[in-house]
């Protein structure tokens, strides 16, 4: 299989939680929106989508979820998120794998870790494969 793209689906009961919270944020703009079902996109090709659940579909609770956002001032975002009043769940710290960032939780309990990549320490530069 050869995908053009990928993106979570997480379904909830908080659509409109998760869409005012994506879009206030962190800048998403929807796309679509039909009450139900929403997609949000962070440019760059990047999305996620939020959608009630359907029928006797159950809400899926994404305990383990982590969704990654790749910015460009890690700094920066930090000061934008906490000042709003965002609670870090994790701290803002570099990371001997080859990043800086921290973690913040969406209002369905998704972990968003926000990041900036940074130079891997020795030890970690023999993992990446490229």
């Amino acid at each position: 299989m050869l995908a053009h793209s990928l993106s979570p689906c997480i379904t909830t009961n908080k659509i409109d939680e998760s869409r005012d919270f994506y879009i206030r944020h962190l800048g998403a703009k929807v796309t679509f929106d039909c009450g139900w079902y929403v997609n949000l996109e962070f440019g760059s090709g990047a999305s996620l989508q939020f959608m009630a659940p359907q029928l006797d579909q159950p809400v899926c609770h994404p305990v383990g979820l982590t969704y990654n956002f790749s910015v460009s001032d890690v700094d920066a975002e930090f000061q934008s998120l906490t000042a709003s009043g965002l609670v870090v769940v994790m701290p803002l710290e570099d990371h001997p794998w080859g990043d800086r960032g921290f973690a913040i939780l969406d209002p369905n309990g998704i972990v968003l870790y926000i990041y900036s990549e940074r130079e891997p320490s020795p030890e970690f530069q023999q993992y990446y494969k490229c």
